[in-house]
């Protein structure tokens, strides 16, 4: 089996004999599978991909460290391998898995599952990068950056925030992503107070912020990063607020290492900005999250978190500050955690841009 296979089947929690994966990011991880259905079976003793005849040629060639079997009748093939492997107690994805999908194979399964645990230990295992993983996520953070770069040509008064989203995402593909991580935010003037705004035929009018935040996908996995650019010119106090954002964002990244409390990390930007520059209850979001096959990972950047930062850790920075009914800013990068610091894998350049 692949490292993480025999990681897993070492693991397996509260003393289940097996591990039953179905859903298709957790599937793709341990297999390097890409497909939209499929059943993985882990046990102590070897794993089996069970696909269906659209994918099955495909997963003989991809699949990796394990048998991959032709689906045929799914529930008296995973009966068949449970019994062939004196499974009695079966772990499931309980944070994905649906009631009633739990319940269909309660019906055909003679075994006991278990609910906990086995989502914490795939997603311990993916929180943390292999150097093949980060430099993927690297290759898409240079396209985010590039895309970043020629949008500022595109962006100007009068032009709506559908028309820069929708060129933004072309751009994003243009340059070699396989899509967006995520959909696209690009609001502006009074629309850039709401963080996850949706973009409007609004124009672009002198005198707005743009927040966009977007994302590459490539080869499975997320680039994040978020620029907040003025047009035409920005007023004093949107200069000021822009720049208390950037000194909370700097504040931020001088203490991440492995090894700090990520609550801490979020603690000295949140401070930065509530209690030392006057803005409590504008920062209404944490300061960041982990990414990688998915937007949002673990751990995060935030008030209430009881994580530790490791190495290999992917995480965004992304402090804002958000006066409802005015304007909004927000500066986002991301970053790889490292025994003694980190890597800024994103290189758009962070001072206030005016257009």
């Amino acid at each position: 089996m692949s490292d993480v296979l025999t990681r897993l089947a070492k693991s397996l929690p509260n003393g289940a004999d097996a591990a039953l994966i179905e859903s298709d990011v957790n599937r793709r991880y341990l297999t390097g599978m890409k497909s939209s259905a499929g059943t993985l079976l882990v046990t102590r003793e070897g794993s089996y991909l069970v696909i269906d005849f659209r994918y099955f040629e495909k997963a003989k060639a991809t699949a990796k460290d394990c048998e991959v079997i032709l689906q045929d009748k799914l529930y008296q093939q995973i009966k068949e391998l449970c019994q062939k492997h004196g499974v009695k107690t079966l772990a499931i994805e309980g944070e994905r898995m649906t009631v009633a999908r739990l319940s269909q194979w309660k019906k055909q399964l003679d075994v006991e599952f278990v609910t906990d645990g086995l989502d914490e230990a795939i997603n311990g295992f993916r929180s943390v990068k292999t150097a093949d993983e980060l430099d993927i996520m690297r290759s898409a953070q240079k396209i985010t950056d590039r895309a970043f770069a020629e949008l500022l040509n595109f962006i100007k008064e009068g032009r709506t925030e559908r028309e820069v989203k929708n060129e933004l995402e072309r751009l994003l593909c243009a340059f070699g992503g396989d899509g967006i991580a995520f959909d696209t935010i690009a609001v502006s003037g009074k629309n850039s107070s709401m963080p996850h705004g949706t973009p409007t035929d609004k124009k672009l009018c002198a005198g707005d912020f743009l927040t966009l935040d977007f994302g590459a996908k490539k080869d499975g996995y997320c680039s994040d990063m978020t620029r907040t650019v003025a047009i035409g010119y920005a007023s004093d106090e949107q200069q000021k607020v822009y720049n208390t954002v950037l000194e909370a964002q700097r504040r931020a990244v001088e203490v991440i290492r492995a090894g700090v409390k990520c609550s801490d990390v979020d603690f000295a930007a949140r401070d930065y900005i509530e209690n030392q520059c006057g803005y409590k209850g504008c920062f209404g979001h944490g300061l960041g999250h982990s990414l990688g096959l998915e937007i949002h990972e673990g751990p995060s950047f935030s008030p209430l978190s009881q994580a530790v930062a490791k190495s290999g850790n992917v995480l965004s920075v992304e402090p804002g500050i958000y006066l409802e009914g005015q304007f909004g800013v927000r500066i986002e990068d991301v970053v790889i955690i490292g025994e003694n610091g980190f890597e800024d894998i994103t290189a758009s350049p962070k001072q206030l841009i005016i257009l």
